[in-house]
């Protein structure tokens, strides 16, 4: 058994790119995966399953097709399943999805942000 703590600055110090998970963790069937997010991105929804934002560094608009909310470091926000959102970040913002295995940023969306799943740094 490793019990050596998960350093999460030490983790976003590890990649550069935009919209794309990093998986840090898993407990059960649910990840936990670092993202740094900038501009817009595409929406979508997750049919199955609902999604944790939890802001780290900077701040995330999330869109909805009758509102949205921001959210600055040291806040969350549970999208529920099925709800079609668009995550937005003026500025580089650094995250925190908690989502069950499996489940691509994108959801059933196509886009040419879709990023591979199951990435462990």
């Amino acid at each position: 058994m490793n019990h050596t703590p998960i350093n999460l600055q030490h983790k976003f110090s590890l990649f550069n790119e935009h919209w794309s998970p990093k998986v840090i963790a898993e407990m059960n069937d649910y990840q936990f995966k670092l993202v740094k997010v900038q501009g817009e991105f595409v929406w979508h929804d997750h049919p199955d399953t609902d999604e944790v934002f939890i802001v780290l560094a900077g701040s995330l608009a999330i869109e909805f097709r009758d509102g949205k909310v921001t959210l600055n470091a040291g806040e969350m926000y549970v999208v529920p399943k099925g709800v079609e959102h668009r995550p937005v970040a003026e500025e580089e913002c650094q995250i925190m999805i908690v989502e069950p295995k499996g489940v691509l940023n994108t959801g059933d969306a196509e886009s040419e942000l879709t990023a591979a799943d199951d990435v462990w740094i």
